[in-house]
């Protein structure tokens, strides 16, 4: 990849296809999605991990395209539910769930085991941390003429709040809090978040992985 180029991300959701163009546009690169695509059909996302849902993802659109595809899959790992929602998390709240539904699912499944728990901790705004979490993000960018993957992911530890915090981001970063930076994944800027997400952090060693490639 080098400055000019379009770069193909299959997914349409609007929050990731932001991060997306946001960091790419940085290297004079644009991003288009299957926004851009509306004939192309929705990949079902069966894997058992991430990296699987992402690999299938990027290698049907890739060749239904004929062109490099970018695709993601990337999740919310939640300690005390065991890992939940995991690989499932955009459709944790069952058909037709929304970034709202699966919040609210996630607070109910944890007020359930957390009720009579005393020792949670709490920040000085009164908000209760029910649990260590994370965000994982699995990047695979497959081409279709040499048959081949490049692979990255990415890692960000924190704690799910019993109230959401900030209006920006999406998915669950309301409900995400970052003991590292004193704020909700949601209450950071665009720039903020690019520099320590699952999502940046995964991008980042991507790039790398190109340009070594491509040297």
């Amino acid at each position: 990849m080098k400055q000019g180029d379009t770069v193909v991300v299959a997914t349409r959701n609007a929050g990731k296809v932001r991060e997306f163009a946001h960091a790419f546009g940085k290297l004079g690169m644009q991003v288009v999605s299957m926004f851009d695509y509306p004939n192309l059909p929705d990949v079902v996302e069966d894997g058992a991990t991430f990296a699987e849902n992402a690999r299938k993802k990027a290698k049907t659109v890739a060749q239904a395209l004929g062109l490099p595809v970018l695709a993601d899959d990337s999740g919310l790992q939640v300690a005390r539910l065991g890992g939940e929602p995991g690989v499932y998390s955009a459709r944790y709240s069952g058909e037709g769930a929304t970034d709202a539904r699966n919040n609210e699912k996630l607070l109910r499944e944890l007020a359930r085991i957390t009720a009579d728990d005393s020792g949670l901790e709490r920040l000085a705004d009164g908000t209760t941390l029910l649990s260590e979490a994370n965000f994982i993000c699995t990047l695979a960018l497959y081409d279709p003429v040499t048959g081949t993957f490049i692979e990255s992911e990415g890692l960000v530890d924190g704690s799910i709040m019993d109230r959401p915090r900030g209006n920006g981001g999406f998915g669950y970063d309301p409900l995400f809090y970052l003991k590292s930076q004193s704020k909700g994944m949601a209450e950071l800027t665009t720039e903020e978040k690019q520099a320590i997400s699952h999502r940046g952090t995964a991008l980042a060693e991507l790039l790398k992985k190109i340009t070594a490639v491509s040297e």
